[in-house]
């Protein structure tokens, strides 16, 4: 990558950091051509039309992602996330399940099929799936996280 795609890079992440999604997607714009299925590009995109609420084209380009960088966990747990997005949580977690074992000490994996597991009516998928993110990383913030998340409700109304 370029010199001048690196700094276009670089300031998209910077305003989406700012939560501007737009000039960030403008940025991503001025990349070379040829140099925008390049994986740092498609991971930004994907934040990008997450940022955007875009789930549909985050799908899209998280699915592509996962296909040409299967070894990293962001394109799986990304594409999951948007189809849950999409209301099509048995999909998201269809997409994680096979990868969950691959990435054993990403917390979000987990966490994630917890949330999926509790909105599809399994409450002790849930719990299981919740008890591995703890394992995974840090369990008083995702404590704190699950208290909140509203994903994850049903288990907690369902324990009182």
């Amino acid at each position: 990558m370029s010199p001048a795609d690196r700094h276009h890079l670089r300031a998209a992440e910077g305003w989406l950091e700012l939560s501007n999604w737009h000039e960030a997607n403008e940025e991503l714009e001025r990349i070379a051509p040829m140099m925008r299925a390049h994986p740092d590009v498609l991971r930004k995109r994907v934040k990008i039309y997450s940022a955007a609420k875009r789930w549909e084209y985050a799908a899209e380009v998280a699915s592509t992602l996962s296909r040409i960088a299967p070894d990293e966990a962001f394109g799986h747990v990304r594409l999951a996330f948007a189809l849950h997005e999409l209301k099509r949580t048995r999909e998201a977690l269809e997409t994680l399940l096979p990868v969950a074992d691959k990435f054993p000490d990403i917390w979000v994996i987990p966490y994630n099929l917890a949330c999926y597991s509790c909105q599809l009516g399994d409450m002790t998928g849930a719990r299981d799936w919740l008890a591995q993110s703890f394992k995974a990383g840090d369990a008083k913030a995702i404590k704190l996280m699950a208290l909140d998340d509203p994903d994850l409700s049903p288990l907690f109304n369902a324990a009182e």
